[in-house]
């Protein structure tokens, strides 16, 4: 039973696209809809397009306003006429990754970087695929005048509006959450010159504009924005998200600059600050583990918990997908400590449990050394719902864990920006939330002795400095 008017959320995400139609004075979802896209680095835009037509058939009636919360960093060139000039490349295409290692030179360092837009580039980032563009398709780039990032294409698609929000903006190298401005100098020294369009950057109440049938359409906003914004985070509060990559945020209300690259100073969709951690090796690392180990995710939550902390010295690096931060680019994983007595199944499925969670915590320290001070670890995404995680993430992270119930944050986040912009009020609406799981902190002694020996083991085998994060 709805108590006010509908509104959707929208999750463009790498995989799929998700929508959800809420109640705008609860939240409570009445109804969602759901379609895949293609497995790939690069996509047609027209492809998320189809994708939230398929997803919202027979969804929208009654709905009266929409936002669209989506993959961040991803680039769409435009030509002239507003047609696509080539296939988006997405946050997880990594061919742009010497491009980003010279334009961190080319600038001046990665301490001009994080001065300049709050982060320092990587591959996923946009300045980088432009660049990248500019060098190896010098005719295509000649014909881009303008360039979107997933969500604002979504969002002109609906309105006809080329506009983003500074959440999203804050992901592409060329803009300054601290200044709220682009750094257009940036953006042509990376395009070898060329100056595109950038859609205009709205405020975390304002409206995009209509859909041809009327529905108000929000600003829209990057995936980890949103959901923060449907985790509704307040103060000491910090998300760790266990997906395909893992990230760890917070709210802040200072703009985050670190010059090592591991954290990015992202902007959120309120108006204040996500200094932003990332790890491209979160979940696969217990399904890559689980397939070496011949058993199913359940059957690794079985071994781990079987085995004692610890993992009896077993040590693994997760790095089995390189890594996202400059200093650790093309690390591999590896497992230290191996002895003939501690070479079980149980204690290798614990040491990548062990191993996942303590490359999330040190990104937890990462965080709280830029603007937030961490009281409480809400922990989202799929490997949230291991049993195994959920026992050993409180010892780790050294702090109470709260598990919310299974959800689509993203779309749910969209969905409250959407609602927030109806209601024209100074605060987002308070909407009910899910029940959460309550973990408590666990053994402090055996967390912090955990998160030293994967600092230890990294310095040893990647030469990474612990305290500065910076090559030794």
């Amino acid at each position: 039973m709805t108590t006010g008017p509908l509104v959707a959320g929208v999750d463009s995400s790498t995989q799929s696209t998700k929508v959800v139609v809420c109640d705008a004075g609860t939240g409570a979802v009445v109804r969602e809809g759901r379609a895949a896209h293609p497995d790939t680095t690069e996509v047609d835009p027209r492809v998320w397009w189809q994708a939230f037509t398929e997803a919202s058939a027979g969804l929208l009636d009654g709905v009266q306003a929409i936002g669209v919360g989506g993959q961040q960093h991803g680039m769409v060139t435009l030509d002239e006429a507003g047609e696509v000039v080539r296939p988006a490349l997405l946050w997880n295409d990594t061919r742009s990754g010497k491009a980003a290692d010279n334009l961190v030179t080319e600038l001046g360092g990665p301490h001009v970087w994080a001065e300049a837009v709050g982060s320092v580039p990587v591959a996923s980032f946009t300045v980088t695929k432009l660049r990248w563009l500019a060098e190896h398709e010098p005719e295509l780039a000649d014909r881009v005048a303008s360039v979107l990032l997933p969500h604002d294409w979504l969002t002109w698609q609906l309105t006809g509006e080329a506009v983003t929000d500074r959440g999203d903006a804050s992901g592409t190298g060329y803009f300054s959450p601290a200044e709220n401005v682009y750094r257009e100098d940036i953006l042509a020294r990376a395009f070898g010159g060329r100056n595109p369009r950038l859609p205009r950057v709205l405020g975390p109440r304002e409206a995009a504009g209509r859909t041809a049938d009327g529905m108000l359409v929000s600003a829209g906003t990057g995936d980890n924005m949103a959901a923060a914004l449907a985790l509704e985070l307040g103060e000491g509060d910090v998300v760790v998200s266990l997906g395909t990559s893992g990230t760890v945020f917070g709210v802040s209300e200072t703009a985050a600059a670190d010059p090592t690259g591991i954290v990015a100073g992202f902007a959120d969709a309120t108006g204040r600050f996500l200094p932003l951690a990332c790890t491209l090796n979160a979940a696969r690392v217990l399904t890559a583990t689980a397939n070496m180990l011949g058993v199913d995710l359940a059957g690794l939550d079985r071994l781990a918990l079987d085995a004692r902390p610890g993992a009896g010295g077993l040590t693994l690096l997760p790095y089995l997908d390189g890594e996202r931060t400059p200093n650790l680019p093309d690390a591999a994983g590896s497992l230290h400590g191996m002895r003939r007595a501690n070479m079980t199944p149980q204690n290798l499925a614990r040491a990548a449990v062990e191993g996942m969670l303590s490359g999330l915590a040190a990104g937890l320290d990462a965080v709280q050394a830029h603007g937030i001070t961490a009281r409480r670890v809400l922990l989202i995404g799929g490997a949230a719902q291991s049993a195994a995680v959920r026992a050993v993430a409180p010892t780790v992270f050294g702090l109470p864990v709260a598990v919310p119930a299974p959800a689509e944050h993203v779309a749910l986040g969209a969905a409250r920006q959407a609602a927030w912009v109806l209601a024209g009020t100074e605060e987002p609406p308070a909407w009910a939330g899910n029940s959460s799981l309550e973990l408590a902190a666990g053994d402090t002694a055996t967390g912090e002795e955990l998160r030293q020996r994967h600092l230890d083991t990294r310095e040893l085998v990647h030469h990474v400095a612990v305290k500065t994060g910076e090559d030794t």
